[in-house]
């Protein structure tokens, strides 16, 4: 069915004159007539009938006339709605990030971004979750961009794969303890130091989980299990009620009166962080734009000062 013979029943329907409306519609008669005659060919019904001089709508033609118009009108808003996605300046973000990231980095990103005058318009859709939820997400194109943790597996795929792993910043890993816990006294302390003690772990579906279980391995501390949580906060709350120590990022806006987090002297490794996208996949000017502008900022007041999150 040709889009223009729609719009051309459209016209002729409200002006309910051949002329009237080949004129409006910048055609010939014979053009209007032909397409007309053509679209009741291929529906089987006739759309309009003579009245007098004029034509007017049959019965099924008014029907049709109402879906053609929403149809019609969806299809205009659809093509105004790309346009403003395609426009650089007033586009729109899907983004997906985990929780500590909530904290500090993507709200310094996003504000900074709109700091510029030209970016004030792009708008943001903003999620939570696990690395392994968002990464799903981000593959099945929930979102544009996602600030997570690398994964080995996608499903049944490698997630290299399906996505592009671009490395963005580093987290720090500290230690947990509650204000009453034996090692609260200490300034900084060792991963054994935490041995003889209960713990709170990340979920095993947490990006978290494979660097902390590394970290306790080259300890030789295998770890008294009291519970295991997916969120940084849930985490520092069973810390704070001692059901046991952890092993976990900064936090900058912990409230550090009731649970306390202390440098680890022993342990080199630090959280890699990644902007992922996933792998050829057209994205919008707007979202190419916040990805090289958050790779920048990065690189220019974190990874260039060897600054952590």
């Amino acid at each position: 069915m040709n889009l223009r013979h729609l719009q051309f029943f459209k016209e002729l329907a409200r002006t309910q004159h051949m002329a009237k409306a080949a004129e409006n519609l910048g055609i010939s008669q014979p053009t209007l007539s032909y397409a007309i005659k053509k679209l009741e060919s291929e529906l089987g019904v006739p759309l309009f009938e003579p009245d007098g001089r004029n034509i007017k709508l049959t019965a099924i033609g008014g029907t049709y006339l109402t879906y053609i118009t929403a149809s019609l009108n969806d299809l205009s808003q659809g093509n105004e709605l790309v346009q403003q996605l395609m426009n650089p300046d007033t586009g729109h973000v899907k983004l997906g990030f985990t929780y500590t990231l909530g904290q500090e980095l993507v709200p310094e990103l996003i504000a900074n971004f709109q700091a510029d005058s030209q970016n004030r318009a792009i708008t943001f859709q903003l999620g939570q979750g696990n690395s392994n939820d968002l990464l799903q997400d981000l593959a099945n194109e929930h979102y544009d961009l996602v600030l997570a943790s690398n994964v080995e597996k996608l499903g049944a795929s490698a997630a290299n794969d399906v996505l592009d792993f671009i490395p963005i910043v580093q987290q720090t890993i500290m230690a947990a303890v509650s204000a009453q816990h034996p090692l609260a006294v200490k300034s900084e302390l060792k991963v054994t130091d935490l041995a003889p003690y209960p713990m709170i772990l990340f979920t095993k579906n947490s990006g978290l989980r494979p660097l902390i279980d590394q970290i306790l391995a080259r300890a030789h501390v295998t770890p008294k299990v009291a519970y295991e949580v997916e969120e940084d906060h849930t985490m520092a709350g069973f810390v704070r009620y001692n059901f046991g120590v952890a092993l976990m990022p900064y936090l900058p806006l912990l409230e550090q009166s009731s649970v306390l987090l202390k440098p680890l002297v022993d342990q080199p490794l630090q959280h890699q962080l990644y902007l992922v996208m996933k792998r050829n996949h057209f994205i919008t000017p707007s979202v190419q734009r916040f990805k090289e502008f958050s790779r920048s900022y990065c690189w220019q007041h974190y990874t260039a000062q060897d600054r952590l999150i």
